[in-house]
């Protein structure tokens, strides 16, 4: 299966969910009126794109309809996928031009966010990177042993301390170590919780500090792993990580499995983060570099 055609499988349930339904509505009405519009906004928001953004998206609907004085409801279909491959557009490539650059992996226990790393250093290998991950959620049993294990499959180096260890001396090991093997990516591991957002925020500024003094002057990504079958919630937890942790892009895991993959519209209108990959499935080539083109035409091309 080729790229484009994973990415067309994994967004199945949201095409099926969200474009069916506008493709009903545009097929109940025979001319585009504010009834229209009312409908094609309440469609939107249940398929989990947000009640701003498809408030935004139908604005620009209506905008491109005046410009061009086009009637027939047939041909919002194109118009749309338009408006929502734009406003998808910007900052989703990772920036990784320094050697050594650094990835913080940061996310809530359960959205994937081990399986997300090791899915991520198998890629970044891929594209002859030399990757180095550091162990630093210190306080789940099993990250370190998951990470151990997909640091294996993914064939790269992983450097541990034991559970309840400084989760930013690891941070420090695994610099010194990437530097020491000329590593050109280093990807750390974070403890996965938000319900105490003071400690989280101590735990990162320390890393965040190590980081800064070690590697100066070197790219940063700070990435956020979310579960797309929450919807909504996804958003929520973005904008407290955000406050907390100052993100660069996420990574929106299972999207194969749900039919919200809408938000991935919401997360980058509202908050302006980018979506720099998405989750298509189990296997280690299943995390993909995310494209707002191919996202677009995977929801909206026959």
């Amino acid at each position: 299966m080729g790229l484009f055609d994973k990415i067309k499988s994994g967004l199945k349930k949201t095409k099926d969910n969200m474009v069916k339904q506008v493709e009903t509505l545009i097929n109940s009405f025979t001319k585009i009126d504010e009834e229209f519009f009312e409908e094609l906004e309440e469609t939107l928001i249940m398929s989990d794109v947000g009640v701003a953004t498809s408030v935004k998206i139908c604005d620009l609907l209506r905008e491109k309809i005046r410009e061009t004085g086009e009637t027939d409801p047939s041909k919002i279909k194109g118009m749309m996928k338009e408006i929502i491959t734009n406003m998808l557009a910007g900052g989703e490539e990772l920036n990784l031009s320094t050697k050594p650059s650094i990835i913080l992996v940061i996310g809530v226990n359960g959205v994937g966010k081990t399986t997300t790393i090791g899915k991520l250093a198998a890629n970044l290998k891929a594209q002859g990177k030399k990757v180095i991950l550091g162990a630093a959620d210190t306080f789940r049993a099993a990250a370190i042993e998951q990470l151990e294990i997909w640091s294996d499959r993914a064939g790269v180096e992983l450097i541990k301390h034991k559970e309840g260890a400084d989760p930013a001396a690891v941070v420090f090991d695994a610099i010194s170590a990437g530097k020491a093997r000329g590593c050109d990516v280093i990807i750390c591991d974070t403890a996965g919780r938000l319900h105490n957002k003071k400690n989280l925020m101590d735990e990162l500024s320390k890393i965040s500090r190590v980081i800064d003094r070690e590697m100066a002057g070197c790219d940063k990504e700070i990435l956020l792993v979310l579960d797309a079958t929450t919807g909504q919630n996804a958003v929520t937890q973005a904008k407290q990580f955000q406050e907390a942790a100052g993100i660069t892009g996420i990574v929106l895991t299972k999207l194969d499995g749900t039919a919200r993959g809408g938000i991935v519209i919401a997360i980058k209108d509202e908050l302006g983060l980018p979506v720099k990959y998405i989750g298509v499935g189990e296997q280690i080539d299943d995390l993909q570099p995310f494209s707002p083109q191919d996202f677009a035409d995977a929801l909206f091309d026959e």
